[in-house]
């Protein structure tokens, strides 16, 4: 039993140091050795020989260390062979160089680095998109698979190709000079919002629901984007948008792990510094704005959406007409039907559910597959035709991931009344 235990201790580690280190391992290696494939197959191969190694010796004092260490020895093992049998001297230059010094500085950042350079402009937008979130977000190819809702193997044709691309294009792992970050921005935020969204709403069923350790990297990496551009309202209002909706993790899930909808969470246990930092950003991103003649983007509008709800007292209280004309601007800039689903949403508290499942009803052909259409149409139809939201929620639960989501789902479901059974009385 003791034995048992061990093991179940040394892959609990390894599980937790892969979730939190992955992407700075594997970035670190990038720098030294400028090879993406190598970096991963060497990072996967160290943790591969910690599962074998601490079974025996036991968990290091500084597990991370060993990773590391383990997986430059690696690295460099392979291009010893690979300079003996080609001969190759760039690669034979890099085996002796020093152990990296102190790390990087902020604005040095290696994950940085790798961020920029798996969002160069010379791969597709969806693989610049898919690539990050498995390098630097360390997510699986059935996980980004589900986020573009698209086959698995379709994804991992997409990744395979992004980094061939990036080999033969030789493009550089660095952060791009001043005058090219505008340009490269977009590319950036879409990803680092992605990598948040995954971590607050994991989407793998062998995963927690809720992966902090995903949320606070897209957090620090956004934070570290905005010294970059701190006069850019995307960024600022991207960060502000993660921190009011980070602030709100602490009440998601119940004692038995289910998802609790924003309208029943315990507000009192929401995170009031990153709602008031949050809230701070929004004011000092709006007044610049201003001075600029400027508009704001998508994601200055959603962080205001939340803004709205973080700063209600209780779900009663909340500004719904004010949401529903935040997701009409919103609607025009950045048109599609998540947000009209969302929007609807907003509309089925201002107004009546009947007006927004018509709505909802409209975007069936292009949400069809999306288990969030099936739980709102659930939701509208909840008092409204029970037998018909029955369906609606079944749909929704065959579809989604989230083991906490499904929980609530099933929850939900279980509180109609049941269907009465043909040929008895009700």
């Amino acid at each position: 039993m003791h034995a048992k235990n061990a093991v179940a201790a040394v892959e609990t580690a390894i599980s937790r140091l892969h979730r939190e280190e992955w992407a700075r391992i594997v970035a670190g290696l990038v720098r030294r050795f400028g090879d993406l494939d190598i970096a991963e197959e060497t990072a996967a191969e160290a943790f591969a020989a910690a599962f074998e190694r601490w079974r025996i010796d036991g968990v290091p004092p500084n597990p991370g260390g060993w990773i590391t260490t383990t997986a430059n020895r690696k690295a460099i093992d392979w291009f010893r062979r690979e300079a003996r049998r080609e001969e190759k001297q760039v690669e034979a230059f890099m085996i002796n160089e020093p152990e990296p010094p102190v790390p990087p500085g902020v604005l040095e950042d290696d994950r940085l680095r790798l961020l920029f350079s798996c969002c160069h402009p010379a791969l597709p937008l969806e693989a610049r998109v898919a690539l990050t979130l498995r390098v630097i977000g360390g997510l699986t190819v059935p996980e980004i698979a589900h986020a573009f809702l698209v086959r698995e193997t379709t994804m991992g044709q997409r990744i395979s190709r992004a980094k061939a691309k990036i080999k033969t294009s030789r493009i550089p792992y660095r952060i791009p000079v001043a005058e090219d970050l505008p340009a490269r921005i977009d590319g950036v935020l879409a990803v680092l919002y992605l990598i948040f969204n995954e971590g607050y709403f994991a989407s793998a069923p062998d995963t927690p629901p809720i992966r902090r350790e995903l949320t606070g990297e897209a957090i620090r990496l956004t934070r570290i984007v905005r010294a970059l551009l701190p006069e850019d309202g995307e960024v600022a209002g991207l960060l502000a948008l993660m921190l009011l909706t980070e602030a709100r993790t602490p009440a998601r899930l119940s004692i038995e792990g289910d998802l609790v909808r924003l309208d029943a969470q315990d507000r009192r246990r929401w995170d009031r510094n990153l709602i008031a930092e949050g809230l701070t950003i929004i004011r000092q991103t709006h007044k610049t704005l201003r001075l600029k003649a400027t508009p704001p983007g998508r994601y200055l509008l959603t962080a205001e959406i939340n803004a709205v709800h973080d700063t209600a007292p209780n779900a009663d209280t909340t500004d719904w007409s004010h949401i529903v004309a935040l997701y009409s601007q919103l609607e025009r800039i950045d048109p599609g039907p998540i947000v009209t689903l969302n929007k609807a949403i907003a509309i089925a508290e201002l107004n009546s559910p009947e007006v927004a499942l018509t709505i909802v009803d409209s975007l069936k052909d292009r949400l069809g597959g999306y288990h969030a259409f099936h739980a709102t149409r659930a939701e509208l139809l909840h008092t409204l035709q029970p037998t018909e939201s029955r369906a609606a929620y079944d749909r929704a639960i065959a579809l989604a991931t989230n083991t906490a989501e499904i929980g609530h789902l099933i929850r939900r479901r279980d509180q109609l009344a049941p269907t009465p059974v043909p040929g008895t009385r009700e």
